[in-house]
């Protein structure tokens, strides 16, 4: 990034009062704008959506199990969540009226598959029939997930889930955010399974963080792979479908112009997107991971190589916000370290006061963040295919019914995001879809049911699980069916704002 547009980016907002009223301008685009293929959508997830935790066969998974547990980050169990189990139909209905043209979705493996793999539950299997097809009925393109972090209890037990190397499975997005799940859930443990060991987590009574963040990582993209080589082989010609994988993405920036800290935030970018997509276009990790975990990060056999280069067909992106990295020089003296320690670098969501992260639910945006990492997988990984899977603003519960739903800095984030996700596009990124994340309200992972995403209001104090749109969703609907312009800043005002509030 050059030294004028860092030093633009990171102005603070008060400068922005001396600029001329010539500085910002507006951009403007209707859904018009977009490639004719291009769809817009939003997603749920199995255990944050469907409920009915042991109904019709359903077998525990690891989230299950978590959320039951004194670990659970938040007071609720997502037993119920959303209830969409019994309420899918009503849903797929709010999804055409809304004018989306894409839903994603992921498909729970413990309701599927009940003991991991082996005979089918024929009732798991005729609800997700039932529910493609209403979608397929309503002219829907469907994105399914079939890994978003529910692991069948059962594998968990038998044999170590995701930390052995008999861990396969298939179908269309295949795992969801293997680059940071590694160390959510294998080494500081905030997640389930919650492994981790001193001094990286807390409570933790089982686990490596030296070691099993990078066994995750390395089975997980073989267990992608060899569903990709499956479906190439034996499905692919016929069915004319594509694979891919998610990632979750941050914007780093440099928190100085010191070499230290823009090394730092490279070796930072090489641990978050080199992790996975190295691999699939090199055959093997980014240097900067083999020198910083040495023996404790896999190494690639010749065949294993072989396997993971060029195994995907996209790459789905769920991103929300932006960080600084700093270099820290403490780590590599370390005696023991884990996975956020050979990174070397420092985090923080302030640079001279000034805030750049919006998640969890907070009042930032940084829509030229996203715009940055497309820019950053396109100049260094090629124009390889990108779904946006994820992208939205959560709000806290405040137990104001009204308030909650006149979501008006939910319409200004989207509006900015596919804005920046429209300009990343127009500057030669290969983007193929954007999906707000998410569809309706539903059990979050570290918010339960008091962090709200959704377009569409749930009650979680009601147990019939009444949906009511909120304004996001008649904003969105507007854009998708009646091509309103929609008009942004552009300009200096917008090139810092995420550093204006």
């Amino acid at each position: 990034m050059a030294m004028g547009t860092r030093l633009l980016l990171f102005l603070p907002w008060l400068l922005l009062l001396l600029l001329p009223s010539h500085a910002v301008t507006a951009f403007r685009f209707t859904v018009d704008d977009f490639p004719d293929e291009f769809t817009f959508g939003a997603g749920t997830a199995a255990f944050q959506y469907e409920g009915a935790v042991a109904e019709d066969g359903k077998s525990q998974s690891i989230w299950n199990t978590f959320a039951h547990s004194a670990r659970n980050p938040n007071e609720h169990s997502g037993d119920m969540a959303c209830d969409g189990y019994h309420k899918y139909k009503e849903d797929v209905k709010l999804i055409k009226d809304i004018g989306l043209t894409a839903y994603r979705f992921s498909i729970s493996w413990s309701r599927l598959i009940p003991d991991g793999r082996g005979a089918i539950n024929p009732k798991g299997l005729q609800f997700y029939n039932d529910m493609i097809n209403e979608l397929v009925k309503q002219g829907i393109q469907i994105h399914a997930v079939i890994y978003h972090l529910d692991l069948p209890q059962i594998l968990e037990d038998e044999y170590g889930g995701w930390l052995s190397p008999r861990i396969v499975v298939a179908h269309w997005t295949t795992i969801l955010e293997p680059n940071i799940i590694a160390q959510g859930s294998y080494d500081i443990g905030i997640a389930a399974p919650g492994h981790c060991s001193y001094p990286f987590g807390r409570d933790c009574t089982v686990g490596n963080s030296s070691v099993e963040p990078y066994l995750y990582l390395h089975y997980s993209l073989l267990a992608h792979s060899s569903v990709v080589r499956l479906y190439r082989e034996k499905y692919q010609a016929v069915q004319k479908g594509v694979v891919g994988i998610n990632l979750y993405s941050l914007c780093i920036y440099a928190l100085s112009d010191s070499a230290e800290d823009i090394q730092a935030t490279e070796r930072a970018n090489d641990f978050l997107f080199g992790s996975i997509l190295h691999p699939f276009l090199f055959g093997d990790y980014p240097e900067s991971m083999k020198k910083a975990a040495g023996t404790r990060l896999p190494s690639f056999s010749s065949y294993e190589s072989k396997l993971v280069t060029g195994a995907f067909d996209f790459i789905g992106l769920n991103h929300y916000s932006s960080i600084y990295a700093s270099d820290n020089p403490d780590a590599s003296k370390m005696p023991v370290r884990d996975q956020a320690a050979d990174v070397g670098a420092l985090f923080r969501e302030t640079r001279d006061g000034q805030t750049v992260t919006q998640y969890p639910p907070g009042r930032m945006v940084d829509p030229q963040g996203l715009e940055h990492v497309l820019k950053y997988i396109r100049e260094k990984y090629g124009n390889i295919s990108i779904y946006i899977q994820e992208n939205g603003r959560g709000q806290i519960d405040n137990d104001d019914d009204n308030n909650d739903l006149m979501d008006v800095e939910r319409i200004d984030f989207l509006k900015k995001y596919i804005a920046g996700t429209l300009k990343a596009i127009r500057d030669g990124a290969n983007v193929k879809g954007y999906s707000v994340w998410s569809l309706m309200d539903m059990y979050e992972i570290f918010g339960g049911y008091k962090a709200h995403f959704g377009l569409i209001r749930i009650d979680f104090k009601n147990p019939r699980r009444q949906r009511q749109p909120r304004l996001s969703a008649h904003w969105y609907s507007d854009f998708l069916k009646n091509n309103v312009t929609i008009q942004v800043e552009s300009g200096a005002a917008t090139a810092t704002s995420h550093a204006q509030i």
